[in-house]
């Protein structure tokens, strides 16, 4: 099952969490291990596929309930990214992600890491008062979802999250743009259309957000998911511009929950992945791995008045239909 812990070697369960993540994904660690092997030790150290992959024939081959990250956390170090304190999970993603890439020497596998979590989204800008239009296709590796409106209201479920990233915005007063067929700056609508998902998508559930005081706060409350996740029963068809073929795969299967207790001072990580080869949920907290169940993990969906409660802060899907 490749349910083998992680010890936390101080203030890495956020380290850990991701790694579990990306380690049970098999589609990951199927582009992993056809990685090319550097070929000096020195070049081996600092390579962060190349320590992953040692990792993984660690967790796979030892006979330990855990194992210690301390070659892959020396690597990373290596590569600014600091040990022994507090990180954000949504911003070491994109930061493991980038280095994974950055060292991968065969193009296709670059290309196929790409395919595998990157989003495509078209920016649309149309003036209010011509058909002045600017259209503008943007890549994500996550999509970062607010939690609350432009009025501070709760977003009640992660289907409500969506519809708002995507619905339009009419900018006006001092937001309006300048528009070169007017002439002048003018009313405009801003919109973001959806083009393509990959085959893991990774939401970013935007749970800390800043006060008037520059102090972070933590947004705990209640927010629940859904195991099977439609696209096209979630978007309209003006908040997608993609072909038949593409919402086709559009339907998924939710495969892991980075899940985020405490407080941004003072937090714990810890990750529920599904096995696919099982079919079994498995929390994932550092060196203790247990057998959960779907229940459990609905306890990420947050609760206002629990202070230490655990609130979900990464969402990661599996597209059910492969193209």
């Amino acid at each position: 099952t490749g349910a083998i812990g992680l010890y936390n070697l101080g203030h890495s369960c956020c380290l850990n969490s991701l790694l579990q993540v990306f380690l049970m994904n098999i589609h990951f660690t199927g582009i992993l291990r056809r990685i090319t092997v550097p070929p000096c030790a020195v070049q081996r150290r600092s390579n962060v596929p190349y320590q992953m992959l040692l990792l993984l024939e660690k967790m796979q081959c030892g006979k330990c309930k855990a194992v210690r990250p301390i070659e892959l956390a020396c690597c990373l170090s290596a590569h600014r990214v600091e040990l022994f304190v507090q990180h954000d999970a949504a911003q070491l993603f994109l930061h493991l992600w980038n280095l994974i890439k950055k060292q991968m020497k065969k193009l296709e596998l670059v290309e196929e890491l790409s395919d595998l979590y990157t989003i495509c989204i078209q920016e649309h800008l149309a003036c209010q008062n011509c058909s002045f239009e600017i259209k503008n296709n943007s890549s994500m590796l996550t999509l970062p979802l607010p939690v609350l409106d432009s009025s501070s209201h709760k977003l009640k479920t992660l289907e409500d999250c969506l519809q708002y990233f995507f619905h339009p915005e009419e900018l006006t007063g001092q937001n309006m743009c300048f528009c070169q067929q007017c002439g002048r700056k003018t009313p405009f609508l801003q919109s973001m259309k959806l083009v393509h998902l990959p085959q893991t998508l990774t939401i970013h559930l935007k749970r800390f957000c800043f006060e008037k005081s520059s102090y972070i706060h933590k947004l705990r409350h209640y927010l629940p998911f859904p195991q099977d996740l439609d696209f096209n029963e979630v978007l309209t068809e003006n908040q997608c511009q993609a072909d038949d073929s593409e919402k086709a795969t559009w339907q998924y299967g939710l495969f892991a929950v980075v899940a985020h207790s405490g407080s941004t001072s003072c937090g714990h990580y810890c990750a529920y992945i599904q096995s696919l080869t099982e079919c079994k949920w498995y929390c994932f907290n550092d060196s203790e791995v247990c057998q959960v169940s779907w229940d459990d993990v609905k306890c990420t969906y947050g609760h206002s008045n629990l202070q230490w409660g655990e609130t979900a802060y990464l969402l990661i899907y599996m597209r059910k239909h492969p193209q």
